[in-house]
C-alpha cells in the first residue's frame, strides 16, 4: 500500500479517507491513477484535484457509506473497479450488519487494489467471460451457517469474519496464528487466480513440481487434517499449518502470504523504512526498492525478515501477538518464488530446473540462520 496527500493541503491521509480531516475536502480513489484525490464538485460530477480535466463520480456504494472509490463519467457503469465484483451483499437494513458490511468492503478493497497494481486478470460479471471473478457477502441465518469459500470464481465470505470477537473465537478454536479478513480474501482469490493461471494457463506440470499432485480427493484430504492435523515437521515445507491439507491449499496459503509480503512491503518503502539494530547478529535492512517490481522473492526477503523481526519485537512491547507469526523455510520460498514468477508469466522452463538453484541461492543468504533463530521462538 502506499502513502497518500491531500493535493488542496497536503496532509496525509489513509487508504480508506472520505475526507480530508484537516481542510475538509471530501476525497476518492481512482484506482487507473493509484491515487486518492481531494475533490470538489462541479454539478453533479466531481472533479478530482489529481486528474482535473476529466470528471467522475463516486461508486454507487458511496451513497451506503460503503466505498471511497471514483468512475469517470464515461465509465457506462455506477459500480467501481472493486464493487462491480460484487453479486450478493446481506441485507444492510439491520445497522448491524451494515457495519460489519463496511468492513468487508474496506478489505476487499485492499485486495483489488494489489491485484491491479500485479496486473492480474480481473474479469467482472459484466466481462462476460464464464468465469468471472464475483463475490457474495453472505450473513449467518438460523438455518444455514455460512462457510468462507471458493467455487468456479465465486468468493464467499461469511459476515461472521468481519467481528472481531466471532473471528478470535475461530482463530483461538482452530489453534490458527493468524486470521484477518483480509487473510481471507488473499487465500480465496488464490483459489480463483489457480483455476485461471495454473489450470486453463497449462501450468500444471510445473504446479505439481513444486506444490505436488492436486488430483488427490480433496474431500479425503479435509477429512484427514481436520482428524490428525497438520503434517509432522510441517514448518520446513509449508508457509502454515493448513497448507499442508492438500496442494491447492498450499498454493492459497503461499499466493496469500505473498500479496502479505509485498503489500506490506511497499508501505514500508512508502516510509523509507530503515531497520538498523544494535546487535551484530540481528539482520538490518533499508527499504529502497519497490517490492511491486522485485525481480526475484530472494529480494523480498532481504527486507522482509528485518521489517517484520523488528515490528515483531514492537508488538511484543505492547502485549500484542507478532504482526507476521510465520517461518518462510527454503521449500517454502522456493513455493513464493513459483507465485513470484506465476503472476509475472516467467514459468518458461520446467520448476525441476529451477528450483535447486533458488534453494542454493537461499542458502548463501546469511540471514537465514537468523530467520530460524527468530522462528524458534514463535
Amino acid at each position: 500500500m502506499k502513502l497518500f496527500a491531500c493535493q488542496s493541503c497536503g496532509n496525509p491521509l489513509y487508504f480508506e479517507n472520505t475526507r480530508c480531516e484537516r481542510c475538509q475536502h471530501l476525497t476518492g480513489y481512482l484506482p487507473d491513477l493509484e491515487m486518492l484525490s481531494a475533490v470538489e464538485p462541479d454539478g453533479d460530477k466531481w472533479i478530482a484535484l489529481a486528474d482535473p480535466q476529466k470528471r467522475y463520480r463516486f461508486c454507487a456504494n458511496w451513497e451506503l457509506h460503503a466505498c471511497n472509490w471514483m468512475v469517470r463519467t464515461d465509465a457506462g457503469t455506477p459500480l467501481c473497479r472493486a464493487c462491480q465484483h460484487n453479486r450478493v451483499i446481506p441485507d444492510i437494513s439491520d445497522p448491524a450488519r451494515h457495519a460489519l458490511w463496511k468492513r468487508v468492503e474496506e478489505a476487499k478493497r485492499r485486495l483489488v487494489y494489489s491485484l491491479i497494481k500485479l496486473k492480474l486478470p480481473l474479469p467482472a460479471a459484466a466481462s462476460g467471460e464464464q468465469s468471472p471473478l464475483v463475490f457474495d457477502f453472505l450473513a449467518d441465518a438460523p438455518e444455514r451457517n455460512i462457510l468462507t469459500g471458493h467455487d468456479d470464481g465465486v468468493v464467499t465470505i461469511s459476515l461472521r469474519e468481519a467481528d472481531d470477537v466471532a473471528r478470535e473465537q475461530a482463530r483461538a478454536s482452530l489453534h490458527e496464528p493468524y486470521r484477518t479478513l483480509l487473510g481471507h480474501f488473499r487465500h480465496e482469490v488464490g483459489h480463483f487466480y489457480w483455476d485461471r493461471l495454473v489450470r486453463d494457463g497449462g501450468e500444471l506440470e510445473s504446479f505439481r513440481a513444486v506444490f505436488g499432485d492436486e488430483s488427490e480427493d480433496y474431500n479425503t484430504a479435509l477429512q484427514r487434517y481436520y482428524e490428525s492435523g497438520p503434517l509432522p515437521n510441517w514448518q520446513q515445507s509449508y508457509v502454515s499449518a493448513y497448507a499442508t491439507m492438500h496442494p491447492w491449499e498450499d498454493f492459497a496459503e503461499t499466493w496469500a502470504h505473498y500479496l502479505h509480503i509485498v503489500d506490506t512491503l511497499e508501505m514500508a518503502y512508502a516510509f523509507h523504512l530503515s531497520v538498523n539494530p544494535r546487535i551484530e547478529e540481528a539482520p538490518s535492512a533499508t527499504v529502497d526498492r519497490n517490492p511491486y517490481r522485485a525481480t526475484n522473492v530472494e529480494t523480498l526477503m532481504e527486507a522482509w525478515l528485518p521489517i517484520t523481526f523488528a515490528v515483531n519485537s514492537l508488538n511484543r512491547s505492547m502485549g500484542q501477538p507478532d504482526l507476521y507469526p510465520f517461518v518462510i523455510s527454503e521449500p517454502a520460498m522456493a513455493k513464493l518464488q513459483y507465485v513470484h514468477d506465476l503472476i509475472r508469466g516467467k514459468l518458461s522452463k520446467p520448476v525441476e530446473d529451477t528450483r535447486p538453484q533458488q534453494q542454493q541461492r537461499a542458502k548463501q543468504q546469511t540471514s537465514k540462520t537468523v530467520w530460524q533463530m527468530i522462528g524458534a521462538n514463535w
